[in-house]
């Protein structure tokens, strides 16, 4: 394995910063192991009728939280490919809310979007795990900012990160009341 190491701030852009700082240590392929192993089980106990609930109006469903870390998930992985690759075409953002706003997470099951997230989990591992050190550490642009392989693969991290404290947080405390 290659010895990946934390990416610099010039590795990710700037409103990702508060993603990679969630990351602990040098050894992101490890944290994203451990969130295809734990992440999941977040959601066993609950039911069908919990995935509706929102922790406040205006705010996502818990579906809609997990359909947008799936959807995430698949746009920062395909950035670190065409990066790794060595494609220098400059690659566009995206709106998260239009995303969910048009996402079919409502007619989803629970169980689906779990299963889903595993799916592209497991993928995304399978991206990085053969990466060399110039891959690694090659650059491209997205949203207008450039960034590393390694840096993408922090905010994907850091990113499960985030959402898992805010379902901690604010929806698994709203569905005890």
């Amino acid at each position: 394995m290659v010895n990946r190491g934390r990416p610099h701030p010039d590795e990710y852009a700037p409103a990702h910063e508060a993603y990679v700082a969630k990351v602990a240590g040098e050894d992101v392929m490890a944290v994203l192991g451990k969130q295809l192993a734990e992440f999941p089980g977040r959601f066993a106990a609950l039911k069908e009728s919990d995935a509706e609930l929102r922790y406040a109006p205006g705010k996502w469903t818990l579906k809609e939280v997990l359909g947008h870390i799936n959807d995430c998930e698949r746009i920062f992985s395909y950035r670190a490919l065409r990066i790794a690759r060595a494609d220098q075409t400059p690659m566009e953002g995206f709106e998260q809310d239009d995303y969910v706003r048009s996402g079919p997470f409502a007619a989803c099951r629970l169980s689906d979007l779990v299963d889903e997230f595993t799916h592209i989990r497991r993928a995304t591992l399978g991206l990085f795990r053969p990466l060399d050190e110039a891959a690694w550490r090659r650059r491209g642009v997205a949203n207008k900012a450039e960034v590393s392989v390694r840096g993408l693969a922090y905010v994907i991290a850091g990113h499960v990160q985030h959402h898992a404290a805010l379902l901690e947080e604010r929806y698994f405390p709203a569905l005890a009341r």
